[in-house]
């Protein structure tokens, strides 16, 4: 079972600090979801989209200025996007975008090849022409959206094809898990991802379809195993290197900036 809400172990986040314990059964968690909904959808969408980056602050006064709603209402939003592992909640810190760790990313992506293979093969048991559609509308608008050299936007919808096999798989469950590591493995690509190429290529996505809506389970499960690991093998998780001193950091040779001076 992935731990939600908690502090990071491999490579520490920029979100470091004690992190509250979450409890789904408080009050404020039995309260409509009509009513902080939207303020839980917009934030994750932000996330997902990259619009919000790892270690960003969300500062509960200033979001429930933006939603002109209480501050409970936003607590309760940043709880259940806690709970999802995408918000880090910090005693006497406040709430931060999380910020997986190398371990955390190796876990995330671990978890997809155990869960995305099952799914894949359990679409291709129940896809139908619609769903074929719809798996193609998501391709065009990934590549759309890198035609407008707009990266951001095309990871978006490359999570988005991975959600549509989720749901066709028909597995509430399991659909409701790859969701949840969907939205973190787009911190992890905004955090380690070092290739030049876009995140999914559109032919590994094309022979999914093809698999899938011909009603191979064994091919698509293959398929969609080995594609969640090529992409895990184009992260890189080394921390970077920090530079020596100064003059490196500035691409500055020491000689060079002395003879200047004397100048």
């Amino acid at each position: 079972m992935l731990a939600r809400g908690r502090s990071l172990k491999g490579g520490q986040s920029a979100c470091d600090g004690e992190t509250t314990d979450l409890r789904d059964g408080s009050p404020e968690r039995k309260r409509s979801d009509a009513s902080w909904r939207p303020i839980h959808d917009g934030i994750l969408d932000a996330i997902i989209r990259h619009r919000l980056a790892p270690g960003a602050k969300l500062v509960e006064e200033e979001i429930a200025a933006l939603y002109g709603v209480s501050r409970t209402l936003v607590r309760v939003a940043l709880q259940d996007l806690a709970r999802q592992g995408v918000v880090l909640l910090r005693r006497n810190k406040g709430a931060c975008v999380a910020c997986p760790g190398p371990e955390e990313a190796r876990e995330i992506f671990e978890a997809r090849a155990l869960i995305e293979p099952e799914l894949a093969a359990r679409a291709a048991r129940r896809m139908r022409p619609a769903d074929t559609q719809a798996l193609r509308a998501s391709i065009d608008a990934e590549h759309h959206a890198l035609h407008l050299d707009n990266p951001r936007e095309a990871v978006f919808h490359s999570a988005d094809f991975h959600r549509r096999i989720a749901g066709i798989a028909g597995h509430g469950v399991l659909s409701d898990i790859v969701g949840e590591l969907l939205s973190r493995s787009s911190l992890v690509i905004s955090l380690y991802w070092r290739q030049p190429q876009e995140p999914c290529a559109n032919a590994a996505h094309l022979q999914l379809i093809e698999a899938i809506s011909g009603g191979q389970p064994a091919l698509s499960a293959r398929l969609m195993r080995e594609h969640v690991e090529a992409l895990f093998d184009q992260l890189d998780l080394s921390p970077p290197r920090a530079p020596s001193n100064l003059s490196v950091a500035l691409g500055i040779e020491v000689a060079k900036a002395q003879s200047t001076d004397e100048d």
